[in-house]
């Protein structure tokens, strides 16, 4: 049953992942009731934050956009907390730092009831699912979940969705808005694309301190090794780190550019 998400799906969770490149726009379905956006035929990774913030088509159906796609998989990286197995599902909370949503595994066979018992409570994992809605509320129907297995690619993972963001956001204002989703989707993006970008540095900013290494130090991390790591401009580091510090996520330790996440990991 699993067979084909087990062989064709490794390059969701390794080798890169995500590409903008790698991303399709498939025309409209004969017959379909209305006109879609474009919809990707790869997995695109994402924050919990872009989900909570995704625009719903259809209340009818778990369509959402996000930055001008239809994603059919989505590919996210963060803890499990509250981990509750049963004989037909094993449910959990994931939480990356920028939000937490409930996931659901359905098992059916031996090789998902192997790859669930591997995960535990406090665990990093990285997942492929399909987003949903049920009365107003999102989840997530994960397909495969795999541990965490270089603390390396929770950075990568942000960088991703950094990535995918701003080349999804800048091919779909780039299209003309023809149909009335087109419409909606351009004013979503008037709402959300301008801030999305510094919302997002502030977020792979919040990973790195929340990784266990980082966690694990005394004294924190050095402004200047954050820099070093994300390759990014030290304005925009240090904003990020202001901001952080003022919603209490992250702290100052022995000297103005030592900080420490609040978080007891």
């Amino acid at each position: 049953m699993y067979a084909s998400h087990q062989d064709g799906g490794a390059s969701h969770f390794y080798g890169g992942g995500f590409m903008p490149s790698q991303a399709t726009q498939t025309p409209d379905q004969a017959g379909s009731s209305k006109t879609r956006s474009s919809t990707t035929s790869t997995t695109v990774p994402l924050t919990i934050k872009q989900i909570t913030e995704a625009y719903h088509l259809n209340d009818e159906r778990a369509d959402f956009l996000i930055d001008g796609v239809e994603p059919s998989l989505v590919r996210l990286l963060g803890r499990v907390l509250n981990k509750a197995e049963r004989v037909t599902d094993v449910s959990f909370l994931l939480d990356d730092g920028t939000g937490s949503i409930e996931v659901t595994r359905w098992v059916s066979d031996s090789f998902d009831t192997d790859e669930m018992t591997k995960i535990e409570n406090g665990m990093y994992i990285v997942l492929i699912g399909k987003l949903k809605a049920f009365q107003g509320k999102r989840h997530i129907g994960a397909h495969a979940v795999r541990p965490v297995q270089d603390f390396n690619q929770i950075t990568l993972h942000f960088m991703e969705c950094i990535h995918a963001h701003l080349d999804n956001s800048r091919k779909a204002t780039a299209v003309p808005a023809t149909t009335s989703a087109m419409n909606d989707m351009r004013a979503y993006q008037t709402l959300n694309v301008g801030t999305g970008a510094s919302g997002d540095i502030r977020d792979v900013v919040l990973s790195v301190f929340q990784e266990p290494a980082s966690l694990a130090r005394e004294n924190g991390l050095h402004v200047n090794e954050i820099i070093r790591r994300l390759g990014l401009q030290e304005q925009k580091i240090r904003e990020a780190i202001e901001y952080h510090v003022e919603v209490g996520n992250i702290y100052s330790t022995i000297d103005d550019d030592h900080y420490k996440s609040a978080c007891n990991g």
